[in-house]
């Protein structure tokens, strides 16, 4: 927990500053604001905690059992679920989601009704789910075959900027939004955890150049796919 205050220190200390001495106003509702700073550290210390005793060895070991079986083609459609059903569970994701079919709705684009941006938002995130799957498919089979990265990530940022070019500009912001979303508190510590257990239990693979990157893909596809959904619809 003393931790976890001292994660948090440099923002409280920024938001402080800025409130006290730049816009010279006093803190409103000083008590409800501590109850919330503690809530927060509270939270932020369980959470650390949880990963740290459940996500992060249950990935590892996943990755370990999958490698011992030897079974490709399992352990690819397991790391396709695993993108998938982490990404369409981010909280993140879901709240883009939804304020991007408000917008949508309120800007033309689709018919302003419940169903329509129901319909928008559930398009949205399936394909950012779709894309983080396959995403994650290419981080394992990179760390299989033992392909450079650098490469990938290369060609993959140069499809990105092409697209730019045709794609519909409203959607634009959004594709490039969903790549940060989809690397947050539920996709992050099981992937890397994947990452890391399948490269330990690989012979010739080195867990710390070829573990990690599995979330650099996973923040580049979502932006190919969305832009993509909104070519399409």
């Amino acid at each position: 927990m003393v931790g976890s205050l001292r994660d948090l220190a440099p923002i409280i200390l920024v938001i402080g500053f800025f409130q006290i001495f730049v816009l010279q106003q006093g803190v409103p509702d000083f008590v409800g604001l501590v109850v919330g700073l503690l809530c927060v550290v509270a939270g932020l210390t369980f959470f650390i905690y949880g990963l740290e005793m459940g996500l992060f060895p249950i990935g590892e070991t996943m990755a370990h059992s999958f490698a011992r079986k030897g079974s490709v083609i399992w352990l690819l459609v397991f790391a396709f679920c695993l993108g998938f059903g982490t990404t369409v569970a981010e909280p993140a994701l879901i709240a883009v989601a939804d304020e991007a079919a408000k917008v949508a709705a309120t800007g033309g684009m689709i018919v302003d009704s419940a169903e329509a941006r129901g319909s928008y938002a559930s398009g949205l995130r399936f394909t950012v789910a779709f894309s983080v799957g396959l995403a994650i498919v290419l981080g394992v089979l990179r760390i299989l075959k033992g392909w450079s990265i650098q490469y990938m990530i290369i060609a993959g940022y140069i499809m990105v900027v092409i697209m730019t070019m045709f794609a519909p500009r409203e959607i634009i912001g959004i594709a490039y939004d969903s790549g940060g979303v989809t690397t947050s508190t539920i996709t992050v510590p099981l992937v890397t955890a994947l990452g890391v257990g399948l490269a330990s239990s690989i012979e010739g693979r080195n867990p710390m150049t070829d573990g990690f990157g599995l979330i650099a893909f996973a923040s580049l596809t979502p932006m190919i796919f969305v832009m993509a959904y909104g070519m399409v619809i």
